[in-house]
């Protein structure tokens, strides 16, 4: 939906006052929560992940609400066996940040809040190719940043104008993933080194191994260099699953089980990429499309995610996705265009 469409329904839920009825009427039985970094510099990180604010907001909130925080392995476990009316909601985090432990693990632990890590190869080996980092790093340190590839320059000094510039350049490459490879050369120029990055960001093998013990962590894969998998031959797409399996499996001598592909949405991975996750031998892969389950006849290799976290989040926000009120609306527009197309053809 529209952004504009999307904020009118969340005033007029907030203010009517109506939440839990919503919730009770449009909300799944399951939910699988979406964050990437969980930052206590909000600002500094020019917003891009969630504030831990907002993170302990949203633990809170549902633990309120009656939906009970579960590890994927019980999620998937009650949805099959247990008919009743309760709601569980299962915690995850992509890409592996430190800060996922230095900032969300204390909170988590106070929670005894269970949470999967998907975590790609190329983190961990600082051989990833994060062209996310690269960018913001360049928005920050920057009063004027010029994209090449996009003939693009953004005058930028204040911290609104930082934050726009940034995002605008992460929609032109999320049209096509391919655009990545072109900001190369700018980042050299700049120079940002993406392997410092790296380094800065994302955790270690010895503290993976470390968290992998954790009583409430579990890990899955995220593939070896965080590519679009759609955008790669069958061949290829398969080995950035199956090796970046191998990999975690060797490193932790645990069983790697769940899988998150990178992106996400629909340009990213679709039902051959799903075969692809089965035949490796995931049990199951969550997409970063919005939804959330309703029953455990769900296809499990195209499970849907609540992203929490970004520059426009809020808590009211928050609790609106929770509440089911936008997937219905955008179910109901969608049945409505499909109606008035079927009636004028």
């Amino acid at each position: 939906m529209k952004q504009g469409l999307k904020d009118s329904i969340t005033h007029l839920a907030h203010r009517s006052g109506l939440m839990p009825t919503f919730c009770r009427i449009f909300a799944g039985r399951a939910a699988i929560l979406m964050f990437h970094e969980i930052q206590q510099d909000h600002r500094s990180e020019l917003t891009t992940g969630t504030s831990a604010a907002l993170f302990e907001y949203s633990l809170n909130w549902l633990r309120q609400e009656g939906w009970e925080i579960v590890s994927f392995e019980t999620c998937l476990q009650r949805l099959a066996t247990d008919p009743g009316p309760c709601r569980y909601a299962v915690l995850t985090f992509d890409d592996g940040y430190r800060d996922n432990v230095a900032t969300a693990l204390p909170i988590l632990e106070r929670n005894q809040a269970p949470f999967m890590m998907y975590v790609p190869t190329g983190a961990l080996t600082r051989a990833l190719q994060s062209w996310w980092l690269g960018l913001r790093e360049l928005f920050r340190i920057r009063e004027a940043v010029t994209i090449d590839a996009m003939d693009m320059r953004f005058h930028c000094p204040e911290f609104h104008e930082k934050v726009s510039g940034l995002n605008k350049v992460i929609e032109w490459i999320h049209q096509d993933y391919h655009r990545a490879a072109t900001l190369t050369s700018t980042f050299e120029k700049a120079g940002i080194s993406l392997s410092a990055l790296n380094e800065a960001y994302f955790l270690s093998e010895s503290e993976l191994q470390k968290l992998a013990r954790h009583p409430l962590a579990s890990i899955g894969g995220h593939t070896v260099s965080h590519a679009a998998l759609s955008g790669l031959d069958v061949l290829s797409a398969r080995a950035e699953m199956a090796d970046n399996r191998c990999y975690l499996e060797q490193l932790l001598q645990l069983p790697v089980r769940h899988f998150a592909y990178p992106y996400g949405g629909s340009k990213a991975c679709g039902p051959r990429e799903e075969h692809l996750a089965k035949e490796v031998g995931f049990s199951t892969a969550v997409t970063t499309r919005s939804g959330q389950i309703s029953d455990a006849k769900s296809n499990h290799f195209a499970l849907p995610r609540v992203g929490v976290g970004g520059p426009f989040d809020t808590r009211t926000r928050f609790e609106v996705r929770m509440s089911g009120i936008q997937s219905a609306a955008a179910q109901m527009l969608q049945v409505r265009s499909l109606t008035s197309s079927a009636v004028e053809r």
